[in-house]
């Protein structure tokens, strides 16, 4: 029989290390598509595009760090973390105040990832 690891303290940890990993990984993610947006959309210098690929590495390196066995429920529930990361890109750097039904939609995103990530398995 396969014994779950369902104390609070684990419950706790894992969120802590999934916050921080797909906090990350947003980032690294959302800062290396913006450097190839403001090469090609911009007229930025093409120099842009190095960094932003060394982002996108770092961003794929990072979610194989995401604790799940499955790496398309990793992906799934880094979706819903990548929406509000982007929202919130959008709102500081772009200076574009997400509307409520971003903040809606933000909040439907998050929900959904919990459920995917959280969601008590058996196997």
């Amino acid at each position: 029989m396969l014994r779950l690891r369902t104390s609070p303290m684990y419950a706790i940890r894992m969120s802590a290390s999934v916050i921080v990993i797909y906090a990350a990984a947003a980032l690294a993610e959302i800062a290396g598509c913006f450097a190839f947006w403001a090469w090609l959309r911009n007229g930025q210098s093409a120099w842009w595009v190095l960094p932003g690929i060394a982002s996108l590495i770092a961003f794929a390196w990072l979610l194989t760090l995401a604790p799940t066995a499955a790496a398309g429920r990793a992906f799934a529930a880094y979706g819903g973390v990548y929406i509000v990361a982007s929202l919130a890109w959008m709102w500081t750097v772009e200076k574009t105040r997400p509307d409520n039904w971003d903040a809606v939609g933000a909040a439907l995103s998050i929900a959904g990832a919990a459920v995917i990530l959280f969601a008590p398995r058996s196997a």
